[in-house]
């Protein structure tokens, strides 16, 4: 059975523009945090996105829901088109056509102290998108049941409800902040490193919640995360991105076991591990990120690569199939003649 697209980015950007210095300077510059982003999410999946701090993972998931417009490119959205011949390209919408789309586009924050209304309790944080997307009328008791059946599929007890966000703790904190996004019963979820701010017991129970309700409600995520264990348990593909560039992009399986790319290798080979027997030699990767606004020529990871030659300082690596579905934009791909 073919699977269903959900989301088609074809040639994504993302510039961020910088102040310039002096008036003298000609040339603007640009934070480059994501560069001709090609991939399709298809329905249903967890799409896991990986790579390093500042490598442009939340920039991608805010640029796909257009919380931050794209410099270039097409998002193609696939969810109200049965027929997938006539998508939307969330690009081209204006702030209010954008805004009726919310309900179906979803995202989970970072962080679970900074993302709620200190002000609101959790009925009324739960609430607010409802009524923003007018789903439930004032004081109607099949709304109310309604939030306190969304609250119990999330983990959280009916009397919380007015309780505010100080009384809880990080793990119960996220669970409000899920409660929320899945109240209006979207197709699709950005999940911004949902459980990086907690702690590793909790970790484990958020990331069982998401999968029970993807189950439940047939959500397709969009799971961002630097935790390279995380991604491996909950993601069905996993993309690796390297300074605004998808680098590897390939079931999770497929890339654990015979990851193509050297960065992907360095990523996997740094997983800390308990087994004593067979320990794996570390491939420290040498040197720092290169600066986002000035990159390298050729392949961006090729001031760090151990097996670069004069093609990569020159040659911008073209994303190939070299496998039925494992793409890698690498001149020198691991474990091929």
């Amino acid at each position: 059975m073919d699977k269903k697209v959900l989301f088609s980015l074809r040639n994504v950007k993302k510039y961020f523009p910088l102040k310039k210095k002096s008036i003298f300077q000609k040339e603007q510059l640009y934070v480059r945090a994501n560069e001709d982003i090609n991939i399709d999410i298809y329905e249903g999946e967890t799409l896991g996105l990986v790579g390093e701090s500042g490598c442009g993972k939340s920039t991608l998931g805010r640029t796909l829901l257009q919380l931050y417009p794209a410099t270039e490119g097409e998002i193609l959205y696939y969810g109200d088109d049965p027929t997938g011949e006539n998508p939307v390209d969330l690009t081209k919408l204006s702030k209010e056509e954008i805004r009726k789309m919310r309900n179906d586009l979803q995202l989970i924050f970072q962080d679970p102290y900074s993302s709620l209304n200190p002000r609101m309790t959790v009925g009324q944080i739960i609430t607010e998108g409802l009524k923003a997307h007018n789903l439930i009328k004032k004081d109607d008791k099949d709304s109310q049941k309604y939030i306190l059946d969304v609250m119990e599929k999330c983990g959280l007890a009916p009397y919380f409800v007015h309780r505010y966000p100080h009384q809880f703790s990080g793990g119960q904190r996220q669970r409000i902040g899920i409660a929320r996004s899945v109240a209006l019963n979207p197709k699709f979820i950005v999940a911004d490193e949902p459980v990086s701010a907690l702690d590793v017991s909790i970790q484990s129970q958020i990331i069982n919640l998401l999968l029970d309700l993807k189950e439940q409600e047939n959500l397709t995520y969009l799971f961002i995360s630097h935790d390279l264990s995380v991604i491996k348990y909950i993601s069905d593909r996993v993309g690796v991105m390297y300074l605004g560039n998808i680098v590897e992009l390939t079931e999770t399986k497929k890339l654990y076991e015979h990851p193509m790319h050297p960065y992907t290798e360095a990523l996997l080979s740094a997983i800390p591990t308990t087994d004593v027997e067979n320990k794996k030699k570390i491939k420290i990767l040498e040197g720092d990120i290169p600066s986002p606004i000035n990159p390298p020529s050729g392949c961006k990871f090729h001031t760090r690569c151990r097996y670069c030659t004069e093609v990569c300082v020159e040659v911008v690596p073209e994303m190939r199939e070299l496998e039925p579905g494992h793409f890698v934009a690498c001149h020198h791909p691991l474990g091929m003649e």
